[in-house]
């Protein structure tokens, strides 16, 4: 070998040669052959993470958070299939490795190294980031974010089940199972403790809820100590979970109460947790230099308890290997990892933007949309509102009936959230839904909304087409890493082979007469507006409504992508635009086959050509009522309703624009963060200096109780004596 060792396995080789390796007593349970192939996969973990810390020292890998001591987790893989989906914490290099054993043609060297060294053909994420993970061997790439990965990981496991009770096909097969490990500081994360607590409560009204949790049990949290025994006593006694432990060092009692944990949760379809204790070997990461919070003597005790040196030392005793069998294969393993490195760092590395950016939202063939429903299944679909049908009616309605014909036509859609199911959600979007479709495709979940988002990414990735529901917009920030660092990073992470396809339904904005404060009437989205591929779809009346919904459904369905309908709740039941009783804000309900506009076109009222008034939501409403009392200046206007408000079709509102140069920009959010600020950039930036563009914009502030609130918001008299103030500029010129 002509690369330098690590000292790991300088000393390695050393206790070796000096016969210092220890001889734990494991039961005869493991066979030699079961023995010899887990001991590879932990070497070669140890390897690769070794090879990763020599190669990041040269600057050609960029990620050196490692599995050392947690190796024994290959013993969790061999107790599962191959087609059970696994949720990997970051320290399951060894459980990557050993799984890829059970799928003949894997080469997990390469493909790791490829991922340390941010190749372009690292076949998982393309380049994107050091991830575990692999479409053929079900594991789902995973970000780093502490926990993220649980609420997922019980939404699948509730996914499968449910592809069996109604009898949709799905990804993975009826009887898989979900793994999903995490580390014991994580296990003190919100989203954990969230997700745990969803398991249980599933279970506990006797919903198949088959996930094994693994929390792999090292004692720290970077530099942080997890008392002793409080994964025990915190999570062996929670209600329908099954506990498990093992010793993480010990093959043989890993792999035996791994099964056994494994047949629990396949037979019974109910979760159990594995408790493995473990060591952290190496520090945190690469750049840790646990000689700042540890003392030498634990950190060199804890190296003692190497579950490579006890695998290695029961290899030797049982006579498996001799010491220069054993020497050797290190030896021969090591430079098979060095040389695989060394073409791994020569492969191609991402070198555009354009190549980074190809898979925020990759384009997949277009699948043909589901047939509509026949005339007859649509009557009696419609037998509860038979009164209200060829009325126009308002936006909850048309919502509602846009739910029944969606519902018909994609038999795979399921709606889920807070009250949505006999209640009908808080404002009656959904009524009369559970009982056309059953409480399996239209579900009450628990208070949370991680779960609720978590339960989304599972249905998704089973092949559902998810359609969840937060009660209110300011709810979604307890829950928003589920879309932001979940949901939307899942095509990037995975290089479009993995998808996360869902339509997020959020009642929200201001204008509730009577409501105030920040979680009922709340003005600011601006949490989507940075979050890359997603689709923010903004309805004013029920027509645009039922038509963005189908729209959405339609682009998560042939597009696989997560897109976002923000329902107005102020216009859920307006009725009259003028006065009290006109009736103008009512639609007739658009038929199931009516065409559906371009994404991120706006729609067009009026033909004026001096002044454009560019809005959404309440805002274009409020513009309506202003423009209807300025007769005599109405022929002069036009307004845009945006509907599509991320991203901005630049290029479809300027079409819109026409002639127009004097732009009136009406928003409902807030001065500092809000759309007005993107749609005033694009404008200047698409021919600077021709838009004369003004804007009316809410206060900086949160939305107080009663009257008060309208002192922060924009109203019709500001719109109104804007936009004459603008026409008379004009007509003075």
């Amino acid at each position: 070998m002509t690369e330098a060792l690590h000292p790991w396995l300088q000393g390695f080789l050393a206790r070796i040669e000096q016969g210092a390796l220890p001889t734990p007593h494991w039961p005869d349970s493991l066979s030699d052959t079961e023995l010899y192939r887990l001991w590879h996969s932990q070497l070669c973990s140890r390897l690769l993470d070794l090879q990763s810390r020599l190669l990041q020292a040269k600057g050609q890998s960029f990620y050196t958070i490692g599995s050392a001591g947690h190796e024994g987790n290959a013993a969790v893989a061999a107790a599962l299939r191959v087609t059970d989906p696994a949720f990997l914490h970051y320290r399951s290099g060894a459980f990557f490795i050993e799984r890829s054993k059970q799928l003949a043609g894997s080469t997990p060297l390469y493909d790791m190294l490829l991922s340390f060294c941010a190749s372009s053909e690292d076949p998982i994420s393309g380049g994107r980031h050091k991830v575990l993970g692999s479409l053929a061997l079900n594991i789902p790439p995973q970000t780093s974010t502490i926990a993220s990965q649980l609420p997922k990981a019980v939404g699948t496991a509730f996914a499968i089940d449910l592809s069996k009770r109604l009898g949709q096909p799905g990804n993975w097969p009826e009887d898989a199972i979900v793994v999903c490990s995490f580390g014991d500081a994580s296990a003190n994360h919100s989203t954990a403790q969230g997700a745990i607590n969803s398991a249980c409560w599933a279970a506990y009204q006797h919903v198949p809820l088959p996930i094994l949790l693994v929390c792999e049990d090292n004692g720290l949290g970077i530099s942080t100590p997890t008392p002793q025994g409080w994964i025990e006593q915190s999570l062996a006694e929670r209600p329908e979970l099954r506990y498990f432990a093992a010793d993480g060092n010990d093959l043989a009692e890993t792999l035996r109460v791994a099964k056994a944990a494994a047949h629990y949760v396949r037979s019974k379809r109910a979760p159990a947790l594995l408790h493995l204790s473990t060591v952290r070997l190496f520090g945190h990461a690469g750049a840790d230099a646990e000689v700042a919070y540890r003392s030498k003597q634990l950190i060199e005790a804890e190296l003692e308890q190497d579950p490579i040196l006890a695998s290695s030392g029961i290899l030797l005793s049982r006579g498996i290997l001799t010491p220069a069998a054993l020497a050797s294969s290190v030896q021969q393993l090591a430079a098979q990892i060095a040389r695989v490195a060394a073409v791994a760092t020569g492969r191609p590395k991402l070198t555009s933007a354009k190549a980074v950016m190809a898979s925020i939202a990759p384009v997949y063939p277009k699948l043909p949309t589901p047939p509509l429903p026949l005339p007859e299944i649509r009557q009696a679909l419609f037998t509860y509102d038979q009164h209200n049908l060829g009325k126009a009616q308002h936006l909850a309605k048309l919502l509602n009936w846009a739910l029944h014909d969606l519902f018909s036509q994609y038999p795979q859609a399921l709606l889920f959230g807070e009250d949505v199911g006999k209640k009908g959600g808080v404002y009656g979007v959904s009524q009369h839904l559970v009982h056309a479709f059953g409480a399996n495709r239209v579900i009450n979940t628990l208070l949370d909304e991680q779960s609720i988002l978590g339960l989304a990414i599972g249905l998704a990735q089973q092949g559902f087409l998810p359609i969840p529901e937060i009660q209110f917009l300011a709810y979604v920030h307890n829950a928003e890493d589920q879309i932001r660092g979940e949901a939307a990073t899942l095509p990037f992470f995975s290089n479009g082979q993995y998808h996360n396809a869902m339509v997020i339904r959020i009642a929200g904005l201001a204008y509730q007469r009577g409501f105030g404060g920040h979680f009922h009437n709340d003005n600011s989205f601006a949490v989507f507006r940075d979050i890359p591929g997603i689709i923010l779809l903004c309805p004013s009346n029920g027509a645009d409504a039922v038509l963005l919904l189908r729209q959405a459904v339609e682009l998560a369905y042939q597009q696989k992508r997560l897109v976002i309908l923000l329902e107005p709740i102020a216009l859920y039941m307006t009725r009259d635009l003028v006065a009290a009783g006109d009736g103008l804000w009512l639609c007739q309900y658009p038929e199931p086959d009516t065409p559906l506009p371009a994404l991120g076109e706006p729609a067009l009222f009026g033909e004026g050509e001096q002044l454009a008034v560019i809005s959404y939501a309440n805002g274009y409403y409020l513009s309506r009522q202003a423009l209807a009392e300025l007769p005599a200046q109405a022929a002069a206007m036009r307004l845009l309703d945006l509907r599509c408000l991320v991203p901005l079709n630049i290029d479809a509102i300027m079409t819109a624009l026409g002639p127009c140069r004097k732009i009136l920009l009406v928003d409902e959010c807030r001065r500092r963060g809000s759309l007005s600020e993107e749609l005033f950039t694009l404008l200047h930036e698409a021919r600077p200096g021709y838009y004369q563009i003004q804007r009316i914009t809410a206060e900086d502030s949160f939305i107080p109780l009663g009257a008060a609130a309208y002192q922060v918001l924009p109203s019709k008299a500001q719109i109104s004596s804007a936009m004459q103030q603008l026409l008379s500029v004009e007509a003075l010129a």
